[in-house]
């Protein structure tokens, strides 16, 4: 369920992502600080919104900057009638999800903690937050040694009974370690 009384209304540039290797095209947009101040989190959070009237579901990421940004498939673009680039303005409407909802949990992890029983005993644990920052400190990793390296550390961390990710920051500010996509036009 959303939360009614943290909704926010604002309009924002919509860009084409720059895609190194290919791909299906997407878009994204970058949230003005005064609607990304009104979300509970800097980091992962989930929304319910509409993008120039049309619905839609999303995870916002951290962009670094003190402000989120959301990633727009090829299916919104239609559906909602964007056609983005540096002239494309959209109105937005979004808030928050109440509770968070349960994340994702990767293969790979999902796999070693299946294999670790105290450290899944440790993950079931914790709170819908908490999974969330562990899910985002495995999936930031740019290198698959890296991102290997942090789901054994999580499987340690997990059954030593730690609830939370030490030494990440889930919103990037500190670390720098978090951005927005590059458009596809820089």
């Amino acid at each position: 369920m959303a939360k009614s009384d943290s909704q926010t209304q604002f309009d924002a540039p919509v860009v084409w992502a720059h895609l190194p290797s290919g791909g299906e095209p997407w878009a994204f947009s970058v949230l003005p600080r005064e609607a990304s101040a009104v979300l509970p989190r800097r980091g992962r959070t989930s929304v319910h919104g509409h993008i120039n009237g049309v619905a839609f579901s999303a995870r916002l990421e951290p962009d670094g900057q003190r402000s989120h940004w959301l990633r727009i498939d090829q299916n919104l673009i239609e559906t909602a009638a964007l056609s983005p680039g540096p002239a494309c303005m959209a109105h937005f409407s979004i808030q928050p999800l109440d509770p968070e909802p349960e994340p994702q949990v990767p293969e790979d992890l999902h796999a070693a903690l299946q294999a670790a029983p105290e450290a899944l005993r440790g993950w079931q644990d914790t709170s819908t937050l908490a999974r969330v920052d562990w899910i985002h400190w495995v999936e930031s990793a740019k290198q698959t040694k890296t991102r290997d390296k942090r789901i054994r550390g999580a499987c340690d961390m997990l059954s030593e009974g730690k609830r939370r990710v030490c030494c990440f920051d889930p919103s990037g500010v500190y670390s720098k370690a978090l951005s927005a996509p590059k458009p596809a036009d820089a």
